[in-house]
């Protein structure tokens, strides 16, 4: 069967359909990239009367600075249990709704509405549940002897903030396993449990690996959300805090940049933080994607 080729009789015109597209590029994310690199070679005061070329003197000051060392260690932590809970968690919740008949679809409609909430009003949501004072989820915990206070603990606020962002991921991911689910011909799992496969086998032997692209992808798109998309979900549960505990990367950007009106350091911290998620897709697609079966 051949393809249809599409002739486009003025030539201009498939140019000017990129237009829009190319616009938006240049103007939200090359331009402002730009702007970032070369302000991170630049150190200027708060009122930006004076501006100072030094070098390199700002990537070499993040990597001697202590608060900004351990930002890294808590973006690593953060973003590995918010890309593993939120991806195991919608894989599960996948599954359940794939072998549901009658009320798959009004089950289907629940699991999609967090998608739907902004992530600060998501993180708004999370931080009265948890509220030491007013939450219902501390009082439970406190009939189980457990004080909780995402104030104090750090290992508090790092469960908030992970159980924020990964309840507002889990709908995302949810729909594209469940499109990948019902992909699968129904013959393969029954001609396995005609082979004495029981649920388990059946999942992991067939259905999993079929399941190898989307979950590929899902890798991908969470380690990004993780790394950019939660700073809303800070700012609105922890800001940070307490004792930097939750000071991810892309919150230490504004923090510097936009309280402590350190553009140049701000700026710097912002072109690592891209390098980081580069080499990150990079290394995925170079060899976590081997093992994908398309």
């Amino acid at each position: 069967m051949q393809t249809k080729r599409v002739i486009f009789n003025n030539r201009l015109l498939p140019y000017l359909l990129l237009l829009p597209q190319m616009a938006v590029t240049v103007i939200f994310f090359l331009w402002p990239a730009g702007q970032a690199f070369r302000q991170s070679f630049l150190r200027e005061d708060a009122f930006g009367f004076k501006t100072t070329f030094v070098g390199l003197a700002n990537y070499t000051e993040l990597f001697h600075d202590p608060r900004y060392l351990n930002s890294l260690s808590v973006t690593a932590v953060f973003s590995i249990s918010v890309a593993v809970l939120s991806i195991g968690l919608s894989l599960l919740l996948a599954v359940a709704a794939d072998r549901m008949v009658r009320s798959a679809q009004f089950y289907t409609t629940l699991l999609v509405w967090p998608y739907a909430v902004a992530p600060a009003i998501a993180g708004t949501l999370w931080w009265f549940m948890f509220n030491p004072t007013i939450g219902i989820l501390p009082y439970i915990l406190e009939g189980l002897n457990y004080d909780w206070n995402h104030g104090l603990s750090s290992t508090d606020a790092m469960i908030l903030v992970v159980l924020a962002a990964t309840w507002k991921q889990i709908s995302y991911n949810f729909l594209f396993f469940l499109a990948g689910l019902q992909a699968i011909p129904q013959s393969l799992r029954e001609a396995a449990a005609i082979d004495g496969a029981g649920p388990a086998k059946r999942f992991f032997t067939i259905v999993f690996p079929l399941l190898s692209p989307t979950t590929f992808f899902l890798v991908v798109v969470n380690v990004v959300y993780a790394m950019f998309d939660t700073f809303a979900v800070i700012h609105a549960t922890t800001e940070g805090g307490p004792a930097q505990a939750t000071n991810i990367l892309v919150y230490k950007v504004f923090e510097d940049g936009f309280i402590g009106l350190n553009l140049g350091s701000s700026a710097a911290q912002s072109v690592v933080l891209m390098a980081i998620v580069v080499v990150l897709t990079v290394i995925q697609f170079r060899w976590i994607e081997r093992r994908v079966e398309y």
